[in-house]
Formats: C-alpha cells, structure tokens, sequence
C-alpha cells in the first residue's frame, strides 16, 4: 500500500513539474509570429519576404515609413499600423535628446507648412508621443491618405517624414464574422495572396510579447543584407539613458548552433537593425529592457534561414 502511496505522490509531484514547465514554456510558444503551416499561405508569406525585409545602406539618410503598409493596400477597419524609423531613435515627447523624436500619422491631410511650429492635436494629427511603435487605426470604408511625420520632443517636425500612402478601407472588420476573412486560393493564386496578405499583415490583435518582430516570423527565409524591424507591445521606446516610466528599448542576441554570436543593446532608441550574415540558420532573441537593463517580460524568439545574397 505505501509503495503505491509514494508512487501516486510522485506522479502528482511529476505532473505538478509538467505543469509548471508548461506555464513557463507556452508563452514562449506565443511570443514570436509562428511558421505557417499552410503550404499557400507560406507561398504567400514569402512572395512580399524581400518587400519586408530588404535593406538599403547606399547612403545615411534618415528615413520614416510605415512597415506593413504599402501604397494601394485594401484593408478592413480598424487596422494596425506599424511605424519604422532609420537613422533615428524614438524617445517619448517631452523628452530632449539629440537625433531621437517620436511618430505622428497624418490622415487625409498634408505636411504642414510652418515646420516651425508644434503640431496640433486633432484628429488629422495623431500623436505618439508616450513612444509608440504602433497603433490601431479606425476608419471610415473608403478611400483614405496616410503619412508617418518624425517630430521632436515639442512635436516640431523633423524633414523626416514617409511618402503618402493611398489606402482604402474595404469595410468595418466585423463584417468579416459573415463573409469570412480572405483566402489563399490556388486557382487565382496572384490576386487571392495579395487580399490575405494585407489583411494578415495590417489585423489588430495581440502579438504575445512586449518585443516582437515586426517584419519576420518564425522560420522565415532571409536574404543578406536584410533588416530586421522591432515593435513594443503595451509600452513605449526610449533610450536607455532616459528615465520615462514604462519605456525601454531593444536588445537583440543573435545566436548559432545555440551560442552567442552578437549582443546588440540598441540604446539609442532605435527600432531595426540591419544585419549581414553568411548563409545559414540563425536564432534571434529580441527583449525590451529598462535603462537598468531590467527585461519586461520574456523574449521573443525566431529562427531565420539566411540565403545567398541578393
């Protein structure tokens, strides 16, 4: 009797264990985009891989825009936004740093004319000043203007701002519950691919980690030299030595084989960092950490095959 006494309480300490190990491991299952497991879909995926992730070092321009929307996009409202900066880092407003600001999205309006002035706050003018790489957008079905303008800790802007970007709201998201969400339809693959990969890649929703790719899943297959772009989920970017309540910025390791290969601290602010890498399979590790290096929250993980260069 005893022994199968003990043998019950050591299956339930066991089980207890298994318990423990998957509460710590599920959300590392959630905290990067995961492969698609669908053949059309990671046909899709990799027909815009260049679009996403191709990077430009012929000068040192600073430059702003948006990483998953492109001219001419169709998408349901509302619909995420994700903000790219290079050669720049982000730090929230009220907060002055030389070569740091933060993200404005100007909707169905122009630049403003007096650079010199702060921006208004209106609905024409949407302000991210706590740091924001991102943002959900609300918009009538229809066709709509949009354009990233960088501005500093006063919201003057920089001469940093994206090209303008034509979009149109098909319809409000809900009515995809009746209609259901686009497909990948191998008979009209070309026009069927476009509609399911602007929805995908523009759908709110939560991304499971506090850092996140913004750019790349898991698995993905990469070119050299490719960009890798960060977003923050629930906090904003700041540079490290910047002292601004739930803020923090970047910190990438890349690894191989399972060792350390690099350790970048983007303390600056920055928000992407461009990589060369021989051809192989990697392991990227991205974390938001505090100006005490402090993590908030467990990193999100991927796995990328590098190809031959472009």
């Amino acid at each position: 009797m005893k022994y199968f006494q003990h043998a019950a309480a050591a299956r339930a300490r066991f089980a207890s264990l298994v318990s423990m190990a998957l509460l710590v491991m599920s959300p590392l299952q959630l905290f990067a985009a995961p492969a698609l497991t669908d053949p059309l879909e990671a046909k899709c995926w990799a027909k815009y891989a260049r679009e996403r992730t191709v990077s430009d070092r012929s000068d040192g321009t600073r430059s702003v825009g948006f990483a998953n929307i492109r001219d001419g996009m169709r998408v349901y409202s509302p619909f995420r936004a994700e903000f790219a900066i290079r050669g720049m880092g982000v730090v929230p407003a009220g907060q002055k740093r030389e070569g740091t600001g933060h993200h404005h999205i100007l909707i169905d309006t122009k630049l403003p004319v007096d650079v010199s002035a702060s921006m208004p706050f209106t609905d024409k003018y949407q302000h991210y000043g706590k740091g924001q790489t991102n943002a959900t957008l609300t918009l009538a079905p229809g066709k709509h203007t949009l354009r990233l303008l960088f501005a500093d800790f006063e919201h003057k802007p920089y001469y940093v701002f994206s090209r303008e970007m034509r979009i149109e709201v098909v319809a409000p998201r809900s009515s995809l519950a009746a209609s259901g969400a686009p497909r990948v339809d191998a008979a009209r693959f070309d026009e069927s691919c476009k509609a399911w990969y602007e929805n995908i890649i523009t759908a709110p929703g939560p991304v499971g980690s506090p850092a996140y790719f913004q750019n790349v899943r898991d698995e993905d297959r990469v070119q050299s030299p490719f960009v890798l772009r960060f977003g923050a989920e629930g906090l904003g970017v700041c540079a490290a030595n910047v002292e601004v309540e739930k803020t923090g910025h970047f910190v990438l390791e890349v690894l191989k084989r399972d060792a350390l290969q690099r350790r970048i601290a983007l303390a600056d602010g920055q928000t992407q960092y461009e990589s060369e890498a021989e051809p192989g399979t990697y392991n990227y590790r991205l974390q938001i950490v505090d100006g005490k290096g402090k993590a908030f929250g467990p990193a999100s993980r991927i796995s990328l095959t590098v190809a031959e260069r472009y």
